[in-house]
């Protein structure tokens, strides 16, 4: 099956079914500027001034043990707060609101998908949004956090405030596991976007679709492309214009 052919029969898929799920990885905000992790110009292929890896430095640990160089790093390498949805989430913003349900389940922390006006979004790793202190509790938004100078504490009770994103060492939001699972169990159409599916136990979820339609779209080959009923490689703002 070639390229045209490939979004045709994803124009198809779409057009028959009615229950979609969207899962959602880097690769899909990696056009609104946002970078990925694991690609040869990644997050995860630098290091930084003190040599720890991006994997120490947003670890439960390192947030512990070294808040300052974790909200560093973190201020600056996962806070894109000029980020802009890009068109690939707008598309299925728009889909939901011609009438075709779909959930949207992602692994990034950006909010872009809600920004685009989708309304039915599971955020398996948190969101840089959301933010708390961690002795009373009270929420603050992700300007505060990005603005404050240094670790940001609360006004309140001058505790530290903590991104509501899950760390490494870190369990993931039960509530959202558990939605995640059963919205992909009852999909008929299952998207997969912008994502290696090496990252478990998100990755892992997968194997829940009992669907008619099993769809990848990435740039770079998965560990279960074999099973798909359509794989197509490209980035996925380019799928979308061809929708």
């Amino acid at each position: 099956m070639n390229d045209s052919e490939k979004i045709s029969a994803l124009k198809e898929m779409i057009k028959n079914t009615n229950k979609i799920c969207v899962f959602t990885g880097a690769g899909i905000s990696c056009p609104s500027g946002i970078p990925d992790f694991r690609s040869e110009n990644g997050l995860y292929s630098k290091k930084n001034k003190d040599t720890y890896s991006p994997e120490q430095i947003i670890s439960h640990t390192f947030f512990v043990n070294r808040p300052e160089l974790f909200f560093d790093f973190y201020k600056n390498k996962m806070m894109y707060l000029d980020a802009k949805p890009n068109d690939a989430h707008i598309y299925f913003a728009d889909l939901e609101k011609k009438g075709k349900q779909v959930t949207i389940i992602t692994q990034n922390i950006d909010g872009l998908h809600q920004m685009a006006g989708s309304t039915d979004v599971v955020e398996l790793h948190g969101s840089i949004h959301r933010n708390f202190c961690m002795s009373c509790g009270r929420s603050y938004d992700a300007k505060y956090v990005k603005e404050y100078d240094g670790v940001p504490k609360c006004s309140e009770c001058g505790g530290i405030v903590k991104p509501d994103v899950v760390l490494y060492e870190e369990p993931l939001d039960e509530a959202s596991t558990y939605k995640a699972i059963e919205k992909i169990s009852e999909a008929e159409t299952l998207i997969i976007i912008g994502t290696s599916l090496v990252v478990y136990p998100a990755a892992s979820y997968v194997r829940y679709f009992r669907g008619k339609n099993f769809v990848l779209i990435n740039k770079s080959a998965t560990p279960v492309d074999s099973s798909a009923d359509l794989a197509i490689y490209d980035d996925v703002v380019n799928v979308v214009h061809q929708l």
